[in-house]
């Protein structure tokens, strides 16, 4: 009974956070509804299993490329004599794994400085530059997967972009970690750390240094990697979230490391190792987390029972009037075009479902493109020559013609024709068989 009643309880939350056609309008009701449904899809993509595939993916791929990416992002730091400024973030970053990941830290840093990129030669390089962007060419796929975005970056956006970045963001963030220094270090701020309050606080600032500059490349990233716009402030939100629970999982990672001398005793010099692999897997598994979490923020309609919404007929017809009527009403008054953007949130519905409704309505003429950055919609044609069954008519057209394919003897003329025209025909009447059953009961009378 009390299992029930649970079931009961969880599928009323299930549709208040899913359908609730009066959602809150105060904080910090909004708030709290607007959390639960990110948490609630960010859950769901989780025990689907996509971002686990994904996160053992690039958890391969980086034991591959970890020795060349940090080949080529040191090249530059070393011409310039500072890239000892990022070797304690990469310990930092395997500090959580105890002496073992020290050792691992070390040994990376060995293999780096025995690369020497000018002397590779040109089949060489270009070998090592491959590999690194194979990494971040598969990182934006999971990005993209997560974003819901069919086409990646061109290939040569692809080596701008990626060398840009693997180039100059460790410049960036040794000129960060620079900056920072030096303000510390200054005459002003010496002076106003022996002032209490002050001093206390620019001690616990200097402290969380480490915290801010790993919660703004958690940031970049998400705002960089998806080939598609992510607005700054739920990427920041995103990598805030990110930062706590990489820190959090550290300290986890640290105390179950430290406690694991069966592990060392059982698997020996493939302890390190394995130790390792699952290191990595969390903080991939850390960043793909931020990147949902940021994805439903931004895109609050995409919440959905399923993570891949099924495209029923209904849907499709509602969204594809509906969408048609947004446009047309601002259209009429000489208001301007509304944002795909802002409809999609204004529907409700999944991103994927309402561009491909617009996109069927914009290859038919019923809608265009318009605005600077091509992401307003008007009506592509006078309003009263776009009728409602035309748009339903473009909805439930099948584009690829596959329904030509159909054998004839399969779906006979007459059906189509009495589907066109009368829906409550039975089969019974078509197949004949409602005059043979009366025929049937008149002869046993």
């Amino acid at each position: 009974m009390a299992s029930i009643q649970m079931k009961e309880r969880l599928q009323a939350a299930e549709t208040w956070i899913l359908a609730n056609p009066n959602p809150p309008q105060k904080w910090p009701w909004t708030w709290l509804y607007k959390t639960g449904r990110s948490v609630y899809a960010v859950v769901r993509d989780v025990i689907s299993g996509q971002l686990t595939l994904h996160s053992m993916s690039l958890v391969y791929t980086t034991l591959l490329s970890i020795v060349p990416l940090l080949a080529l992002s040191f090249s530059v730091l070393k011409a310039l004599g500072v890239h000892q400024r990022m070797e304690p973030l990469l310990y930092q970053f395997f500090e959580p794994m105890g002496p073992q990941g020290i050792q691992v830290a070390d040994q990376i840093l060995g293999f780096v400085d025995n690369i020497k990129v000018g002397v590779l030669g040109s089949v060489g390089l270009a070998l090592l530059v491959y590999t690194v962007i194979s990494l971040v060419q598969k990182i934006e796929r999971s990005f993209n997967m997560i974003w819901r975005v069919p086409e990646m970056r061109s290939m040569a956006q692809r080596f701008s972009n990626y060398l840009s970045v693997i180039m100059v963001g460790p410049l960036l963030m040794v000129s960060a970690i620079g900056v920072t220094a030096t303000i510390f270090s200054s005459s002003v701020v010496q002076q106003f750390m022996e002032i209490e309050p002050f001093g206390s606080l620019l001690v616990l600032i200097s402290r969380f240094t480490p915290f801010f500059l790993v919660v703004g490349a958690f940031t970049f990233v998400y705002v960089f990697i998806p080939n598609t716009r992510v607005k700054v402030r739920y990427a920041f939100i995103a990598g805030l979230v990110a930062g706590i629970s990489w820190q959090a999982a550290g300290m986890l990672f640290a105390s179950f490391v430290a406690g694991s001398a069966k592990y060392a005793a059982i698997y020996s010099g493939f302890a390190v190792g394995i130790i390792l692999l699952i290191w990595t897997y969390l903080n991939w598994m850390i960043l793909l987390l931020g990147a949902t979490l940021a994805f439903y923020m931004q895109n609050p309609g995409s919440v959905a029972k399923r993570q891949n919404v099924q495209l029923a007929p209904e849907l499709q017809e509602r969204v594809g009037l509906a969408l048609m009527w947004m446009v047309a009403q601002p259209f009429s008054r000489g208001e301007p075009a509304p944002q795909q953007e802002s409809l999609e949130y204004d529907l409700r519905v999944p991103g994927e479902i309402t561009r491909n409704v617009s996109d069927k309505l914009i290859r038919a003429g019923l809608l265009s493109l318009a605005g600077r950055n091509g992401d307003q919609l008007v009506p592509g044609k006078a309003l009263d020559l776009i009728t409602v069954g035309g748009v339903l008519q473009t909805i439930r057209r099948d584009e690829d013609r596959v329904v030509d394919r159909l054998p004839a003897e399969a779906v006979p003329f007459q059906l189509i024709d009495v589907a066109g025209h009368r829906d409550d025909v039975s089969f019974a009447e078509l197949l004949g068989l409602d005059n043979k059953q009366g025929e049937d009961k008149s002869a046993r009378a």
